[in-house]
């Protein structure tokens, strides 16, 4: 089974743990990245480990310094979401069988929630939605060093009434979470994963559907390639891969929500809060 790392709240500060222990308080996800693979792998590998890190609350798998980016309409369900969703239906046509991937900036780490925290929907959109993603760690190098189950939260209406609104209908407090853990490994363990979704409405299962990283139309080095094509990460980067589960017209996130997205095993839980932007700590 993979190594895995999760970030926790201590007394001290956040702190990371590797397969459920203690590393060292200096040790740095950017850092770590940073390194070339092998001898990250061998740091890694070398450093000694403390005790097992028992109930201590998980935090998103991210630090403040690195960014989380998304691609678009890489699944063909997601291409026929978009068309029905929007004004402007050729745009997303177009954009899944072009050369070049969609890919946009989604979030700061600094902003990004963790498991438990809650996300939300924004108050000036009527149509919203979780999109249960494969997220790709990346290393400075643009090498694919690991993944974790992200929810890129989107405003369906938003984006349906013009493309080029995208960055409101996706970048907002709240709208990006991360977790539980990042699962170290290359890309081609990440290539059949199975992906679900699961929607609680007051007890109640609203919404579930699932997918496979196989329907994935480009391939993952392709989507990170592009990425670091002329964008420098020198403490590495996260990368949403798009979605292949999206809910019908007739539904819309609403506050209480619980929204479950399983990975492959990394489950990842956020509830919708019923709150002002900014009002919850990521």
């Amino acid at each position: 089974m993979p190594a895995t790392l999760t970030r926790h709240t201590t007394p001290d500060g956040p702190r990371w743990a590797l397969d459920g222990h203690w590393l060292p308080a200096d040790f740095h996800l950017g850092a770590w990245l940073a390194l070339p693979a092998a001898q990250a792998d061998a740091q890694l590998a070398a450093l000694p480990r403390g005790g097992a890190v028992g109930d201590a609350p998980r935090l998103a798998p991210i630090e403040d310094a690195q960014e989380a980016w998304a691609s678009g309409v890489t699944y063909l369900s997601s291409r026929m979401a978009r068309e029905a969703e929007s004004q402007n239906a050729d745009v997303y046509a177009k954009v899944y069988s072009a050369a070049r991937p969609e890919l946009f900036f989604k979030a700061a780490g600094w902003r990004v929630r963790g498991p438990g925290a809650g996300i939300r929907v924004r108050a000036d959109s009527h149509w919203n939605v979780p999109e249960p993603e494969l997220v790709l760690l990346v290393d400075a190098a643009g090498t694919i060093r690991g993944c974790t189950a992200g929810n890129d939260v989107s405003s369906r209406s938003i984006e349906g009434e013009n493309p080029l609104y995208l960055p409101q209908a996706k970048v907002y407090d709240g709208a990006c979470a991360i977790g539980p853990a990042i699962r170290l490994c290359g890309a081609d363990a990440l290539r059949d994963l199975p992906i679900s979704l699961a929607i609680d409405r007051g007890g109640t299962r609203v919404f579930s559907g699932a997918t496979r990283t196989s329907q994935i139309k480009r391939t993952l080095e392709e989507l990170a390639g592009y990425l670091c094509r002329e964008l420098s990460f020198p403490h590495g980067a996260f990368l949403f891969t798009g979605t292949g589960v999206v809910p019908g017209e007739d539904f819309t996130l609403q506050a209480g929500d619980v929204v479950r997205i399983d990975i492959d095993g990394l489950v990842l839980e956020n509830a919708v809060e019923d709150a002002a932007p900014g009002s919850a700590a990521p």
